[in-house]
C-alpha cells in the first residue's frame, strides 16, 4: 500500500512539473511563433500558429537587425563587453572578498559581510538617479568601466554564496599551502579557486543572465546615441507614431534569449550543486 501511495504521489508530481514547465514554456513558444508572422497577423491573433498568409520567414530577423542607423551587431558587441567584463569582475572580487571575511572573521569583516547581505534588499529604484549622476561626474559611462557599478550591484548575492562555501573548505588544507610556501595570493588562486568551481559556476550563470538581461541601468548611464546594449535596442524598434513593429521585435527578443538558454542549459547541473554548497552554515 504504501508503495502504490508513493507511486501515486510520484505521478501527481510529475503531472504537476510538467504544467509548470508548460506554462513557463509557453511565452517563449509565442515569441518564437510570433517572430515568423507578419506584424498584421501578430495584431489580430498573437496566439494563431503561422499560416501561408500571415508567414513571412526570416523577414523580421532581417528588419530587426537593419533597422534606424544603429547596427544590431554593434549592440550585440557592446552587450558581450559589459556581460562579460562585469560578471569577470563579480566572481574575482567577490570570491576573494568571501575568501577573506570566512578567514578572518573579524568584527570588520563580518560588518563587510552583513553590509553585502543587506544590498541585496535594498531597491535599485532608490539610487538610479544619484546613481545616474555620479556614474556621469566619475566617468562610468562607457561599456568598459560600467562593470564597476554593476560589481557593486552584484557583490551582494555573490559574496552571501561565496562566503557559505568557503565554510565549507577545511583550513587544513590551506594551512599545508602555507607550508609549502605559498603566499596569501598564491594560496586563493592555486588552492581555494579552483575548489569554488561550482560557486563560480552558479554565480557565473545567476550574474550573466541579470547583466545580459538588463536594460534600466545601461538605459541610464550610457551614452545611448553611442553605445546601445541590446535590451536598448529592442525597445528602439519603433516607427513613426510610436508605432512597433511587433514581428521584429519579438525576432531580436529571441535572439537576446538564445546565448542565454543555451548557457544555462550547458550549466544547469552545477546551479543546484553550488547553490547547495553556498547553504552551507558557519
Amino acid at each position: 500500500m504504501k508503495l502504490k501511495k508513493k507511486d501515486k504521489n510520484k505521478t501527481a508530481l510529475t503531472v504537476i512539473f510538467a504544467i509548470i514547465a508548460v506554462v513557463y514554456l509557453l511565452p517563449i513558444f509565442l515569441v518564437l511563433m510570433n517572430s515568423f508572422k507578419s506584424n498584421a497577423a501578430i495584431n489580430l491573433n498573437p496566439f494563431a500558429i503561422p499560416d501561408g498568409e500571415s508567414f513571412v520567414g526570416w523577414a523580421n530577423y532581417i528588419k530587426g537587425m537593419t533597422f534606424g542607423n544603429y547596427p544590431f551587431f554593434k549592440s550585440v558587441l557592446y552587450s558581450v563587453i559589459i556581460t562579460v567584463m562585469s560578471v569577470a569582475l563579480i566572481l574575482i572580487c567577490t570570491s576573494m572578498a568571501a575568501w577573506y571575511i570566512s578567514r578572518v572573521g573579524s568584527t570588520i569583516s563580518k560588518t563587510v559581510y552583513f553590509l553585502c547581505v543587506f544590498s541585496m534588499v535594498v531597491p535599485f529604484q532608490m539610487v538610479m538617479f544619484t546613481l545616474s549622476r555620479t556614474a556621469d561626474s566619475l566617468g562610468l559611462n562607457k561599456p568598459w568601466t560600467i562593470p564597476i557599478i554593476y560589481l557593486g550591484f552584484g557583490a551582494g548575492l555573490a559574496v552571501f554564496m561565496f562566503v557559505g562555501f568557503v565554510k565549507s573548505i577545511p583550513l587544513e588544507i590551506e594551512e599545508a599551502a602555507a607550508i609549502d610556501g605559498c603566499g596569501p595570493v598564491r594560496t586563493f588562486f592555486l588552492v581555494v579557486l579552483p575548489m569554488l568551481k561550482p560557486t563560480l559556476i552558479s554565480v557565473g550563470v545567476l550574474e550573466i543572465m541579470w547583466v545580459w538581461n538588463d536594460y534600466l541601468l545601461p538605459y541610464l548611464v550610457l551614452d545611448r546615441t553611442e553605445y546601445m546594449t541590446i535590451p536598448i535596442h529592442i525597445q528602439y524598434l519603433k516607427g513613426s507614431f510610436g508605432s512597433v513593429d511587433l514581428g521584429a521585435t519579438m525576432a531580436l527578443i529571441l535572439l537576446s534569449i538564445v546565448p542565454v538558454i543555451v548557457f544555462y542549459l550547458t550549466c544547469q547541473k552545477h546551479i543546484i550543486k553550488g547553490v547547495a554548497a553556498g547553504a552551507v552554515k558557519g
